[in-house]
């Protein structure tokens, strides 16, 4: 049976979804994603799946807790959850399109009885050196997920051995069936000037995959660079390409 919920996505770009629960239906939320909730709705905060899956979710710096919020009553009952920074919310039917790899940080909310766990990357080349793209978020079951992306919302539909390279941060979910690697960015001048980090995510199709245009990072190195060095360039600190256009900025402005 697959588990549906009625909701309506509010906002532009700081978005909000509204799900509308039935007598006994009840919703899945990160702690501290929730907005609103009306009389009716009460909250169950646990581990979701035991102890180890939330220490596993600890570990890789998730919420230890997962909060059900249920409707107690006969009448419909909504709950809100917002987005934590500017972006777009993604619903996702898993009962129709399969599970989903997610980033850590992704994950919303999502109908009962779908399954949230940790899922780290299959290859030793992703596991040592993919960054962000390291520690993924696994979504399976057969019902709705939602997911938030920073920036503006990009989605692509890779066919058979089609393949896209992606800024590690900018990848916010993809179907499981999507092979995933990491790759050298190439290049000496690439690596050390060009500041977008040493490594790219390789996504090799079928399969559909969404981007995000502002990834948290990114927008946390923006606003580090203009506190640190007044006006700071993009990627001016991220690896070994930060590190060359420090050198860079230094030698143009003489200091």
């Amino acid at each position: 049976m697959a588990h549906q919920v009625d909701y309506e996505i509010r906002g532009d770009d700081m978005q909000a979804v509204l799900v509308t629960l039935d007598t006994g239906e009840a919703v899945l939320a990160e702690a501290g994603a929730m907005l609103y909730m009306e009389d009716g709705i009460a909250m169950d905060t646990s581990t979701q799946g035991g102890v180890m899956q939330g220490l596993k979710r600890a570990f890789v710096g998730e919420s230890f807790f997962i909060t059900t919020f249920g409707n107690t009553v006969r009448q419909r009952r909504t709950v809100a959850f917002a987005a934590p920074y500017p972006g777009k919310i993604l619903p996702i039917d898993l009962a129709a399109e399969g599970t989903y790899l997610c980033q850590k940080d992704a994950f919303l909310c999502s109908a009962h009885g779908i399954d949230i766990s940790v899922a780290f990357t299959r290859r030793m080349g992703a596991g040592l050196f993919g960054g962000e793209g390291f520690i993924l978020q696994k979504l399976s079951g057969d019902g709705l997920a939602f997911v938030h992306a920073g920036g503006t919302l990009i989605e692509r539909e890779l066919g058979p051995a089609e393949t896209l390279r992606v800024d590690t941060g900018c990848l916010v979910a993809f179907q499981e069936r999507v092979d995933y690697d990491i790759q050298f960015v190439g290049g000496f001048k690439n690596a050390l000037f060009g500041g977008e980090g040493l490594f790219l995510a390789k996504l090799k199709g079928p399969g559909r995959v969404f981007l995000q245009t502002l990834p948290f990072s990114r927008l946390v190195d923006r606003i580090a660079a203009v506190g640190r060095f007044g006006k700071g360039n993009v990627g001016e600190h991220r690896g070994v390409g930060g590190l060359g256009g420090r050198i860079l900025k230094d030698l143009i402005s003489g200091d």
